[in-house]
């Protein structure tokens, strides 16, 4: 069905953007802050987005953008603050992000339907976006800075 893979379209499309908005002008030093040193910081939740945009891809028949193992600290169930030594830089993030995006995009461009299988793992993943690209929004407003959706 066309309609399933024009859904998740507007889906990816609309979160990358959410995202990206979120994250604009963010530091790297702002994107480590952990707020009252228990909520997960923006790099944190940015690196665990892509880390779960990886089963999606997979999913999809596509490759992960980075090695999930090397990248373990932003799996779900990890205390980032005890792991935070091994994040990388917000600015690396935000290119893995794009990265993402173009390989979903691009697959979701040739493709004609999803197996019936397949539905629920999908419609998980996006909504996993749209929840921690709300906390993005927060965590932007926690930070001193505007809010970027209006």
């Amino acid at each position: 069905m066309k309609n399933d893979i024009e859904i998740v379209k507007t889906q990816i499309s609309s979160n990358y953007k959410v995202i990206s908005m979120n994250i604009e002008g963010i530091t790297n030093e702002e994107a480590m802050v952990f707020p009252k040193e228990e909520a997960n910081c923006m790099n944190w939740i940015l690196g665990h987005l892509i880390y779960i945009r990886n089963p999606l891809l997979n999913i999809l028949g596509e490759e992960s953008v980075w090695d999930m193992e090397k990248f373990s600290a932003y799996n779900r169930g990890e205390i980032p603050l005890e792991r935070k030594d091994e994040f990388i830089s917000f600015e690396e993030l935000k290119s893995y992000l794009k990265k993402s995006q173009d390989k979903l995009e691009e697959k979701l461009n040739t493709m004609e339907g999803f197996g019936t299988e397949t539905i629920k793992d999908i419609s998980t993943l996006c909504l996993h976006e749209i929840y921690h690209g709300g906390q993005l929004g927060y965590l932007r407003r926690i930070l001193g800075k505007p809010g970027a959706i209006k």
